[in-house]
């Protein structure tokens, strides 16, 4: 049984909670939280679960095995830092920190202790994620033209980071797992219509490999709830929507081509777009909700030492990608080329089995 406490009890630390708790191989032994209303609701639906204010008390229980960790950004490093430092396995939430050496360090002593490092890029657990990741990687939708991402809502605002790193931080993450690999630079605008100095409305374009493109538009400010991508193909095309839970993905048999004029045409209209319009496929789309499915993932890494998909290093690939937006936002959508720092492999020898934690 893999032991666990949890930092963090404020808008999402309950789901984690209750994702962990229902997994039969692992059991949350502690949560903490400086607000006492929230531990508070945690003692009324989890009365076996112990709660505390004291981080440290947290991080250093000899029970524990692994510490997630669920807080504002500008806290992940230090929490994360201290809680592999004592020895404990760590699923932070995204985005992984605010700076890349930040990033560097917590892989680096993860690496050095042999621990387990995931972030919670929840969507890559996403079956409709999946399913068109088979369909990309199967060569259904032809050569990969661009993918288009919206992600928006009314809020819920908030006040550590912009809407960027707080939203665009998912889809950059399925951008890079559909396409196996991270932009090369990227054009970036944004706006602070409800504060000054976080920007809760951006758009940006990013340029990958093989001259694919990447689109997204992510806000606090809009009526609708929507997240969607588009991924279009020169053979097919493929739609997720999150929000349409009985018909998440759709695989569309529609493409366009141009055919060339011959050496001497005389025809304004020799060159012409050939239109193919064909069936929607709508597949059957199942596996279980992607934060168990994340959890679930992060107890058999433990377990097994095997690398998570959502490591360290896929998570500072996404950071490095928020930070030249970012500073593509700050100059006014000038195009800012992507540096890629060097890093080593993932480690991948597996360790032994923990040992069981002691009882309350």
């Amino acid at each position: 049984m893999i032991t666990i406490n949890c930092i963090g009890a404020g808008r999402w630390g309950p789901n984690v909670i209750r994702s962990i708790t229902n997994l039969p191989d692992a059991r949350v032994r502690m949560v903490c939280d400086l607000d006492e209303e929230r531990l508070d609701r945690v003692r009324r639906h989890f009365s076996d679960i112990a709660t505390t204010t004291d981080v440290d008390h947290a991080i250093e229980d000899a029970h524990a095995d692994a510490i997630v960790i669920a807080t504002p950004v500008r806290t992940h490093h230090r929490l994360a830092r201290a809680a592999l430092d004592a020895g404990k396995h760590v699923l932070v939430e995204k985005p992984l920190a605010p700076t890349l050496q930040e990033c560097d360090d917590l892989i680096e002593r993860a690496d050095r202790s042999g621990l387990t490092l995931a972030v919670g890029h929840v969507f890559l657990f996403n079956a409709g994620i999946r399913k068109v990741k088979e369909y990309i990687d199967s060569g259904v939708l032809g050569r990969i033209l661009y993918v288009h991402a919206t992600r928006t809502n009314l809020g819920p605002i908030r006040d550590d980071v912009n809407a960027a790193w707080d939203l665009a931080s998912h889809d950059l993450s399925i951008f890079d797992h559909w396409l196996g690999a991270s932009p090369i630079w990227t054009n970036a605008y944004g706006q602070c219509f409800l504060s000054g100095d976080q920007h809760d409305v951006v758009v940006a374009a990013y340029r990958y490999p093989r001259d694919v493109m990447g689109f997204l538009h992510v806000s606090w400010l809009n009526p609708r709830k929507v997240r969607e991508i588009t991924v279009v193909g020169d053979r097919k095309m493929a739609v997720w929507n999150d929000m349409d839970l009985l018909e998440p993905v759709r695989l569309y048999d529609k493409s366009a081509s141009t055919t060339r004029p011959p050496p001497y045409a005389d025809s304004f209209g020799a060159t012409r777009a050939i239109i193919r319009d064909g069936d929607v496929l709508i597949p059957k789309v199942s596996g279980p909700e992607p934060l168990s499915a994340e959890c679930a993932d992060f107890v058999r890494c433990i377990r097994t030492g095997e690398q998570p998909m959502n490591d360290g290093r896929m998570a500072t690939a996404v950071v490095e990608t928020l930070i030249a937006s970012q500073r593509s936002v700050e100059q006014n959508g000038e195009r800012v080329v992507i540096e890629r720092a060097p890093r080593r492999a993932s480690r991948q020898s597996p360790r032994p089995e923990p040992e069981p934690a002691g009882a309350l």
